[in-house]
Order: C-alpha cells, then structure tokens, then sequence
C-alpha cells in the first residue's frame, strides 16, 4: 500500500534475556532493539469507551496497527508511529475468507506505552 502522508511505521523487538544455567528467555533487554520498518502500515483508532472512577472520568481510546498479514509483528513488540510508542498487546491474526481466499490486512490491538 502507498500513503500519499507518507506514514512510517516501525517495528521494535527487544533482545531476550537468557538464564545462563536453562539458556531460557527470562526477560528483555530494551537498550539495542531490533528495528524494522513495516511498509503500507498505518496505526489508526480502533474504539473509544469512557471509563468512570471515583474522582473523574477520562476517555480511553484504543489504537491499531494496520499491515500487511506477512509483517514480522509478535505479542510484546513495540510499534513507533509519529512522536507515538505502543506495545502489541494482542496476538496478530489474519483471517481469511473461507470462500474466495482473501485477505486484507490485519489489525493488531495496541496500547500506549508511557515513560
């Protein structure tokens, strides 16, 4: 896909961590991640829903990754997009038409990360 804005979407994965007794990821490392740019992809709202407390009532809106199905995108990668940081927050799933075979691109939930 070509976006006549231009969007840029990037794809960061952390490195694993590894126990040096089970050679088992036990965590990651976010200093030196792996990058890849993700062409034809755009991140758009998905839903918004406002949610009460006690004190106040605030508004949370939910974003989405839109690719290609072949895009490398994994649960726990974070996903930079303008001045903007989320994490993928859901398994990424492509359906396709049991009939005709299509499949358009998918959407994969984020959520912002802060700080």
């Amino acid at each position: 896909m070509e976006f006549a804005a231009g969007a840029t979407v990037v794809r960061l994965r952390a490195t694993p961590v590894l126990d040096p007794y089970s050679q088992r990821p036990v965590g990651a490392d976010w200093t030196a991640p792996n990058t890849l740019t993700i062409a034809g992809a755009f991140v758009g709202s998905s839903s918004s829903s406002p949610v009460d407390g006690e004190l106040r009532r605030e508004v949370v809106t939910t974003k989405s990754l839109y690719c290609d199905p072949s895009a490398d995108v994994r649960v726990g990668d974070r996903i930079v997009s303008g001045a903007h940081t989320y994490t993928v927050t859901a398994v990424p799933e492509a359906d396709v038409n049991p009939w005709t075979g299509w499949q358009p691109v998918q959407e994969i939930p984020l959520e912002e990360v802060v700080g």
